[in-house]
Order: structure tokens, then sequence, then C-alpha cells
């Protein structure tokens, strides 16, 4: 049974049906039922919520903005007392909506709680400005930060209200007003945090939501005069499109667009059996959690030549043991594709794999078993043999593939995981300690893991190099993204020049 939202857009404090009267129905992944049915925004809504966003900042006056810090603060760490509050709820949401385990649900519910605590905690910390040492005790100078104004958020599908509150929970703590744009495949639990937001007594106006496609309300968003920022996570061609877009007004842009992600393996990392078991059951995590469906996924395996038949036979004799499943089943360690799009899109790209030469190991296949050939999806896949000429290695997949190329010395290894246009996160397993600061010295990707996949901080920046995207999230970096600085020059003793003699 569907569940009707229709009045899912939410403006001035008020909840509304699209200007146009449209609705959308969101999907279940696991078996392509309706889960939801929402309001399609346009252009129109979009006006509407930027309006509403505008008004409330007031040229910085307005009830938001002109806030004190402490209770910003204090309003974002009710927000994260509420998310607990409601934490299986909205766990099992994320997971029916986005195909996740419920447990993978569960902690990103845990990992939004922790957004929002970080950048309450960050602002109350804070002191009223950096002092600036003029030169005499006639001058007062003063750096100071303020909220930059209306700010666009445009959300992806495959980490709904993770990635929401990587934005929200800055740009409020900074005094901004938002306006923020969920994925049309995933908006459920975006919804259902600006209830939360309204609970916890966020001012009207100051956050507002338009459930749409990228084209035409992402679009308005991005090009709109009275939006001063835009941040958006997603694909690289949609993020250049935001950009073109966002130029004419010369606003502020944060993008985050993915990544092509090595994972080096050198053989001294394996040269026990717990180093082995660690390796591989790291490599499985690194490519396949939430069926590859992340921006950091470790899908490029690079390993040494020496270790690659052991290590690459293993791993693919576990991956053939993942348990695909709907998130709700306990069993089920693996989910869906989070659409027939995605799925399509999946199977095209090891089609294009093995015609170009790579060697199967695992997967490359949808499931035939009962109870998962309704749903989209798709075996978790190894490919051997691949080289960087191959569209599956320089692409994002954005699905449960692993590619496997190999390397002999260390420079190799280096310049292979730096060969991609994209530079978000990569991860080297040695046990050198000397070799492990080396290589993650000289990688070129945003977050680099040492014996690890995956992990992030909220009190540590999170973004790439290269086509991976512009600007940080997380940590001291990415409230400052939501800042303006303005330098206070002030004479104390103000006295005539005389540069002109007139």
């Amino acid at each position: 049974m569907s569940e009707h939202r229709e009045n899912s857009i939410f403006v001035a404090g008020e909840w509304r049906t699209a200007a146009s009267g449209a609705t959308r129905e969101v999907h279940d992944p696991a078996d392509a039922t309706v889960l939801a049915v929402v309001a399609e925004g346009g252009r129109e809504d979009a006006d509407a919520a930027i309006a509403a966003a505008h008004e409330a900042f007031g040229d910085g006056r307005g009830p938001w903005p002109a806030t004190p810090v402490a209770e910003r603060a204090a309003l974002l760490r009710r927000v994260a007392d509420l998310l607990q509050r409601d934490r299986e709820e909205l766990g099992l949401l994320e997971s029916r909506d986005a195909g996740k385990t419920l447990e993978e649900g569960r902690v990103d519910i845990d990992c939004v709680t922790d957004a929002f605590r970080y950048f309450a905690d960050l602002v109350a910390a804070e002191s009223a400005g950096r002092v600036v040492d003029a030169g005499s005790p006639d001058l007062h100078s003063v750096v100071v930060h303020e909220p930059v104004g209306v700010c666009a958020l445009i959300t992806p599908w495959n980490y709904p209200l993770l990635q929401a509150s990587w934005k929200i929970a800055p740009a409020l703590a900074a005094g901004n007003t938002v306006v923020v744009k969920p994925s049309e495949i995933t908006p459920l639990t975006t919804i259902a945090l600006m209830r939360l937001l309204a609970e916890a007594g966020l001012p009207a106006g100051a956050a507002n939501l338009v459930t749409g496609p990228g084209d035409p309300v992402g679009a308005r968003m991005s090009e709109h005069p009275d939006v001063d920022l835009v941040s958006f996570t997603g694909g690289l061609v949609s993020g250049t499109k935001v950009m073109r877009a966002a130029a004419d007004t010369v606003k502020k842009v944060a993008l985050e667009l993915g990544g092509k992600n090595p994972n080096v393996v050198f053989a001294d990392a394996c040269a026990t059996a717990e180093g082995f078991d660690t390796a591989v059951d790291q490599a499985l995590n690194a490519a396949f959690i939430h069926s590859g469906q992340v921006c950091s996924a470790g899908s490029r395996l690079i390993v040494e030549e020496s270790l690659r038949e052991r290590f690459v036979a293993e791993l693919a004799r576990r991956a053939e043991r993942i348990r695909l499943g709907r998130g709700t089943d306990p069993d089920a360690e693996c989910g869906p594709l989070v659409s027939a799009a995605q799925l399509a899109r999946t199977e095209e790209y090891v089609a294009s794999a093995l015609a170009e030469g790579a060697v199967l190991r695992a997967g490359g296949e949808r499931p035939a078993e009962p109870g998962l050939a309704d749903g989209w999806f798709y075996r978790p896949t190894v490919l051997d043999r691949c080289h960087r000429g191959m569209r599956v290695v320089r692409e994002e997949v954005f699905g449960p593939v692993l590619t496997v190329e190999t390397f002999r010395t260390e420079d190799e290894a280096v310049a292979l995981a730096n060969d991609t246009e994209y530079g978000l996160a990569g991860g080297v397993w040695t046990a050198d300690a000397g070799r492990a600061r080396r290589v993650a010295g000289r990688l070129r990707h945003g977050t680099v893991w040492i014996n690890d996949f995956h992990p992030y901080l909220p009190q540590a920046e999170w973004g790439g190099f290269g086509k991976s995207g512009v600007g940080r999230e997380l940590g001291p970096a990415g409230l400052a993204e939501y800042r303006e600085s303005k330098h206070v020059y002030q004479n104390l003793a103000p006295r005539p020049v005389r540069w002109f003699k007139g």
C-alpha cells in the first residue's frame, strides 16, 4: 500500500501541493511497488520557496540569522534529540526508500544526529571574531563571519538524509535560510526531517523544501538571482550544469561529484592469515556496501601482481556468498539498486567491460530467486584483468561492480591510483609504515585511508580533488562554506589625512 504525501512541499512553514497539481510515485526498489506519492514540484514552487527563504533572511536581520548563536546551537541539538527519538522509524523509512539494509538505515540516522550535534558544538564554541593587529592602539580591526544568505541545497538519492544533514546543519548553524531539493527518487526522509526542524522551533521560512526533478526545480534554484549559494551532491554531468547555471549570478558554488576510488593492496599487507582475511574483507566492504551506490566506493581494486590470483580468487568466492534481500530482511547483507534505470546502467557497464576483455570472476547477473527477481537487484560483481582503457575503470558505475588492476612497484601503484579524473577518496593497505605514509602523501584524493576503508568523521573535511568537486563538507571548512568573512576596521582616534593639500 502506498503512502500519500502530496503535501510534500514546505514553504514558509506550511505544507502544500505542487502548484501544477502534479505528483510522483516513489517506488520500493526491493519489489518495484509504489511506496509513496509525493508532490512533483516545478519552477513556480521553487520560486515560492526561494521567496520565502529570501524574506526570512531579511538581509541578515530575519528571525533566524538574528537568533543568537547559542540559541541556534540549542535548536540543532533539539533536532539531534528528535532524530534519536524517531531513529527506528526513520531508519526503516530510509531502508525502504533507498533499498539499503535496515542496519545501514539506522547507522545513517546516527550519523545524521552526529552532524547536527557537531555543527551545534562548533558554532557554540567560537569567539566573536578574529582580532587583527593593525599596528596601533588607536585602531581596532576584527574579522567576523556572517551567513551567506539564501542557500539552495540539492541532495542525492544514495544517502538521502545523511547528505541533506551535511548541508542543512552547517547552513543553519551559520544563520542562513535554506531551500532543499532532495532527489526525486528518495525524498521521504528529507520530508520527515523538515517536520522535525519545525517541531524543534525553527522559524517559518528558515528551511523550505521542494520535491521534484532536477529540471526544472534544481535548475531554477541554481540560476535564481535571490539564491546566494548552491550546494550540490550528485553526478558530474548534473554538477557541471549547476555550475553553469550559477555563473550568471556569480553565486557561491559547492559541488561533490563522486569518485572512481582506488583501493591499493600491497602484498606485505597479506603476509599473515589475519592480514589477508582483513584486506579481503575490507575490499568487499569498500566495493559492495549499499550495493556500491556510494560516492567513495572502493570500486577500483589495485593489487600487487604477486598477490593477484590468491587475493582475487578469495574475493570472488566471498562475493558470490553475499546474501541479497530486502533491507528489512535480517539475513540480507546487500539490498537492491535504487531504480530500474540504475540497474540497467550497471548491466550496461558490465557488458561493455566484458566486451573490452575483462574476465568475470563473480556475479555479472540479476538474481532469479523468488523474492528477488521482481526487485532491482544485481549480484556483486568482480571483473578481473581490467585496465585503464576500459569505461568501467574510468567512469563511475554506482553499482556493485569491482574492477581489478595490478602493479609491480610502488611508483606504478601510485600512478595507477592517481590515473583518474576524479579524486575523492582512496585506500592503501601495507604493513610498512614508511610506505603507508609515502603512498598516502602522493595520492591526489581528498580522503586517504591507511589499512581501512570508508570511515569518516564529522569533524574532518570531506571533498575531492579534480572532477570530484569544489569545496568541502564537514569539519570547520564545511561551516566556512556557508559564511562570508567581513573585515571591520575601526579608527578610535580619527584625524585628517592631509593627502590633498587643498
